[in-house]
């Protein structure tokens, strides 16, 4: 058991606030309070311990990590929060706000339940049960700010911060971030049933603005960027697109890549030398499309070193200049902007009308595409007037202001 003490009140400091949040405000203040409070109420219990962890995004990097590419990422300031005690029986059990209550048996390591929280749960705790790491019971009510459906890792969110509640509460803290991020990724592909990769769940385990290298299929190599964007605010704008019936879309990127990387006698494109890359008599066989998100993942790879040189030498410019052409590449290149031969097209509208009030910010698609998310990034003293303009065609619950957030998946 940890040596810190729970909390007997929801009075988190205003440094720990600010580190979390990028402010301390009474929103969040309110936040912890009220939510302790229904902790206390469910569970009968005068204390608790609080998890925040975090949703994510990427920044530089679009579609590169199914094929050994480089991504930067960066945690951000919309969190999900447990508060939690452990409860000396082998059943955890889980109030989420809005979903009720979860319980799970540690003894029942079944793989059922997919596509449901139960069975992120049950995966988290079989990895690390697996992997000589202790489990035990807790009670835990779970609210949280990481949207659904907007591309920024809510369910990333929740398995990082089980496999912290496990490791604070039974293992002594010695459970590393990259064995969080393992457990997390084996609960949502094999329990959950989600065949992800460990982008999401790197990026939110380690927090900060973090370069990850995809290259080693064992482990990813995630440096830690010195440079920062205090200066800016990343603001996401959810389009209303709709990701429904797109899984051939998505699906179709990566297996475009590979059979690429195939043609060439390899599995993944980061095999291939780009030099050899550009041989005529290779390339004259494959599909168009193919060739061309080929090339998007070669000149990607190199924006993401090219933007944290930037970043570490304080160039901003040259950082927003990357932004705007992978975005550009995306939309050209990667073509996960919109679906070919519909008329309905949020991604580019979006970022069409969202370029007219960036004032020397830069935007692009962000994530998986076709629908769903574009990033925004602006300076601060244009934060405000940006999501004023931009809330009046989109809602102002589809622009979301975000910060950068140093602080990895933590107890508190």
């Amino acid at each position: 058991m940890s040596v810190k003490q729970p909390f007997h009140n929801a009075e988190i400091s205003e440094s720990t606030l600010i580190k979390l949040y990028g402010e301390s405000s009474d929103f969040q203040k309110n936040r912890y309070k009220n939510a302790f409070n229904k902790f206390k109420e469910i569970f009968k219990a005068d204390s608790a311990y609080i998890c925040s962890s975090s949703g994510r995004v990427e920044v530089l990097g679009n579609h590169t990590d199914h094929n050994g590419g480089k991504v930067v990422s960066c945690a951000i300031s919309l969190d999900t929060l447990a508060f939690f005690l452990p409860n000396n029986l082998h059943i955890i059990n889980v109030f989420s706000e809005g979903y009720g209550k979860i319980t799970v048996d540690l003894d029942d390591s079944s793989v059922s339940d997919k596509g449901s929280t139960k069975a992120l749960i049950k995966g988290v705790a079989k990895w690390l049960s697996d992997n000589g790491f202790k489990i035990g019971g807790f009670n835990a009510y779970v609210i949280s700010t990481v949207l659904n459906g907007a591309g920024i890792s809510s369910s990333a969110a929740f398995e990082v911060l089980i496999s912290e509640i496990f490791n604070f509460l039974f293992n002594d803290g010695k459970v590393t971030c990259e064995q969080k991020v393992q457990a997390a990724h084996f609960a949502e592909n094999v329990y959950f049933g989600k065949p992800c990769g460990m982008l999401d769940q790197t990026a939110i385990a380690y927090g900060g603005l973090k370069k990850l290298d995809f290259a080693d299929k064992n482990q990813i190599r995630v440096d830690n960027i010195e440079g920062n964007l205090d200066d800016y605010t990343l603001i996401l704008i959810n389009t209303g697109g709709s990701h429904a019936s797109l899984t051939d879309e998505y699906a179709a990127i990566p297996a475009e890549m590979k059979a690429v990387a195939k043609a060439f006698g390899k599995e993944r494109l980061i095999e291939i030398d780009e030099n050899e890359f550009y041989n005529p008599d290779k390339l004259k066989d494959l599909p168009d499309r193919a060739v061309m998100r080929a090339i998007h993942f070669f000149e990607e790879n190199k924006r993401v070193d090219k933007a944290e040189t930037a970043i570490n030498k304080g160039d901003y410019s040259g950082f927003l200049t990357c932004v705007k052409e992978s975005g550009i590449s995306s939309l050209c290149k990667l073509q996960n902007c919109y679906v070919a031969g519909s008329v309905d097209q949020p991604i580019p509208k979006a970022l069409s009308i969202s370029e007219k009030f960036l004032n020397g910010g830069a935007n692009r698609v962000h994530g998986g595409g076709f629908a769903g998310t574009i990033l925004n990034i602006v300076k601060n003293e244009d934060a405000q007037q940006f999501v004023e303009n931009t809330s009046k065609f989109f809602g102002k619950e589809n622009v979301i202001k975000l910060k950068v957030r140093k602080m990895g998946t933590k107890v508190l």
